[in-house]
């Protein structure tokens, strides 16, 4: 049965991580002088973000995110990225916000794979879970959301402290979800319009 049949909306799911330290897109030095840029204390903060493009014909676009910040130096412990619980919050969030039944499609990342998540999928009668190929992030919309995000709102930027890494990315992504075309411009990226 297909997503149109169900009335379902297609969700595409990702994650990906932002550090302190963001990748430089120009520079500019006077000759011989290489440029360079001094980080005090916090560099090993780091932000993992999840997020869920979400497209329905005859609906506009959405893109829903998850932030996950880590604290400088981890906890015995504490997990450093997703659970499969996070994982299910989140579907169940997504699903209460589009209010309609959910195709998910995400990668083979061991934590979408785990018995637990297993065991929630089949349990689930609104939720169908397609798995991408392995080694396929261009298929992959939301990668096209990561890159915009690396981009524009963090790179060349200088982070002071975690919070205005996390103030960053949320600024970026929020002027993401209120572009529709952007949105929808990963999912051409992809060639599986």
């Amino acid at each position: 049965m297909t997503a149109a049949a169900l009335g379902a909306w297609i969700v595409f799911e990702d994650e990906a991580g932002f550090s302190m330290t963001p990748p430089s897109r120009a520079t500019w030095a006077r000759r011989a002088r290489t440029p360079t840029v001094r980080m005090r204390g916090w560099t090993r903060c780091r932000v993992t973000l999840a997020g869920m493009c979400c497209y329905k014909p005859g609906e506009r676009s959405r893109l829903i995110y998850k932030l996950h910040v880590h604290n400088r130096r981890p906890v015995k412990g504490q997990r450093r990225s997703y659970s499969s619980k996070d994982f299910r919050r989140m579907i169940v969030a997504a699903h209460g916000s589009l209010k309609a039944p959910i195709v998910l499609v995400w990668d083979n990342l061991n934590t979408h794979r785990t018995k637990d998540m297993r065991d929630f999928i089949a349990a689930t009668e609104w939720l169908t879970v397609y798995h991408l190929p392995a080694y396929a992030p261009d298929l992959n919309p939301v990668e096209g959301i990561w890159s915009a995000l690396r981009r524009t709102h963090h790179a060349n930027h200088i982070f002071t402290t975690p919070e205005d890494l996390v103030h960053a990315l949320r600024t970026g992504l929020r002027r993401l979800q209120h572009h529709t075309a952007a949105i929808n411009g990963c999912l051409t990226a992809t060639g599986l319009t």
